[in-house]
Formats: C-alpha cells, structure tokens, sequence
C-alpha cells in the first residue's frame, strides 16, 4: 500500500519528530545541539514556520511549530536534515544516513493539545531518566517558558500569552502545568498521532480540518469509504 504523503496544513500547530536510524544517537557533542538548533532557526525563519517549543534527545528530536504555507515545514525538514547530517559525518568521519527515514509530523487541535504537546515533550528528557526536573535539561525550551532564558528560536503561541497578564504569571502557570504533566492517554494520543500522521483532535476539528486538504486526516473506519466535502450525504 502507497503511504499517504505528509499531512501539512498551512495555520495549523503541527508535532514533529525526527528519529536517528536504529535508534542510534545523533549528537555526539555540545557542538552538534548548537548546530542543530541554529540550523532549525536559519531554516524556520527563512520558509516562515513559527517554532513553538522543542527538546533534543539523544537519538531523536521533537519539534512543535505552524508554518505559513503548505510546503514551509517539508522545506525546512529538508534543509536542516541534509545539512546537519552533512556536517555530523563530516565532523566525525562517517558516511551514509543518520536520519531513520522521514521525519514524522501530524496536525493538533491548538486548544486540546498545544499547550499538552509542550508539556510532554518538556518532560521527555524526565521519562527517560535524564534529569529528575525538566529546568536541569539544556536542550528544550522549557528554559524559555519558565523565564530562565531567552530563546530566539522560538515564537509563543497565543495559548501561552493567555496563561497569565505577566511574564512571571506565565511563567508561574507553565511551570505549574508541567509540575502536574499530562495523563497517560494524553502522552499516548501525541506520540501515536504523531508517528501515524494521523490528525489529533475533536470532531468539529477534524470536520474542519478535513475541508481544507485532499488528503484524509484521520483513519477511516474499514469498509467505508472517506466522504470529501463536496459529496452529497446519502438519503
């Protein structure tokens, strides 16, 4: 079966991740999280993707990020994966492929998800045993959120501003929501979405959502067909 192309729409929060093949790791310094952070910032800003959080892992990376127009995120996936991993075998004299496959992204409904999708990925490096609290984790943005540092790679959401009136009522809020974290369903909704490309959100989202692309958004139900639209509804 042919695999559905990337769902990407312009407007919209989209999850991504990009893993390191056979799960090997794809930093092998403090050099290569600068250079990849620098590449995703060169690279958003020149195909217009606004970056709203991020965390680097050993062998993979998340990012959450709207683009402006359909083809910004392909764009700049492309351009940061081809010239980081052209610098990392040159650095240390390997060649062939870093990436395990393409990267994998999905859409989510911003007021369900968005602020859940931060938190989980701020808390990634805490689930796998890195640092016991996600402040003592360098490469994410959490650092941003709770205003310990200033992070030119990235531009809030809205969802965040509503958090309070104040930088230190924002602050205060994020940090509370990532103290509390998110259910186990939650983490699992995310992560499943995201490797299936597979839109993540309420009916009225995905109704939505569905009118705006050709290609389908969630998975239909076996044996029935996908409706587009424009279709008449049976009698």
């Amino acid at each position: 079966m042919a695999r559905l192309p990337r769902l990407t729409v312009p407007g919209y929060p989209h999850h991504i991740i990009q893993r390191g093949n056979n799960r090997q790791a794809i930093f092998g310094g403090t050099a290569d999280y600068e250079l990849l952070l620098s590449l995703i910032d060169e690279h958003a800003r020149k195909q217009h993707v606004a970056v709203h959080g991020y965390v680097l892992m050993s062998n993979h990376f998340h990012l959450l990020a709207t683009p402006e127009t359909e083809e910004g995120i392909p764009q700049m996936m492309q351009a940061v994966g081809r010239r980081y991993v052209r610098n990392y075998n040159l650095r240390y004299q390997r060649t062939g492929t870093l990436w395990e496959g393409r990267y994998k992204s999905t859409l989510i409904q911003a007021e369900r998800y968005l602020l859940a999708c931060m938190v989980y990925m701020d808390l990634n490096p805490v689930r796998a045993g890195m640092v016991a609290d996600p402040a003592d984790y360098r490469w994410s943005s959490y650092l941003h959120y709770i205003g310990r540092r200033s992070d030119k790679l990235l531009t809030p959401h809205p969802l965040y501003w509503e958090l309070g009136n104040t930088p230190f009522a924002r602050d205060e809020a994020y940090a509370a929501m990532v103290r509390a974290g998110i259910s186990e369903s939650e983490k699992q909704a995310l992560t499943d979405a995201t490797l299936r490309g597979w839109a993540l959100g309420e009916p009225n989202y995905v109704a939505d959502l569905q009118r705006r692309t050709e290609r389908r958004v969630v998975k239909s139900q076996a044996g029935r067909p996908v409706r587009r639209s424009s279709e008449p509804v049976p009698n």
